[in-house]
């Protein structure tokens, strides 16, 4: 199976939710997904009971799925922006390798 790339997920979605779906109704429904996370989450380490048991995996899609959505539609490029975003980070919690640094290490750039 050929790799999937976020570029590719976000040109997918873009297409998908052209139809004039919102910012804040995709939100409401990673909301909806982050909260079947916690669910998932609670039942995997004994909080809540394991009726209607829901999938760790699925629910973790959904919640990348409604995110990079978002995104999408405002016409965000999530590959530059986590790359940005984390440079800053390895910078203010003194880590290292970065992430482009280490894409760069093991030949992904």
């Amino acid at each position: 199976m050929k790799e999937l790339k976020i570029e590719d997920l976000q040109r997918y979605l873009s297409s998908k939710y052209k139809d004039g779906r919102t910012s804040s109704g995709l939100f409401m429904k990673l909301v909806e997904e982050v909260g079947e996370v916690a669910e998932v989450l609670n039942q995997m380490e004994g909080r809540k009971s394991k009726e209607g048991q829901i999938s760790l995996e699925a629910e973790l899609v959904d919640v990348i799925h409604y995110a990079v959505a978002i995104a999408s539609i405002n016409n965000i490029d999530l590959t530059t922006a986590i790359i940005e975003k984390d440079k800053k980070a390895a910078v203010k919690y003194n880590q290292s390798p970065n992430l482009k640094e280490f894409m760069k290490e093991n030949h992904s750039i």
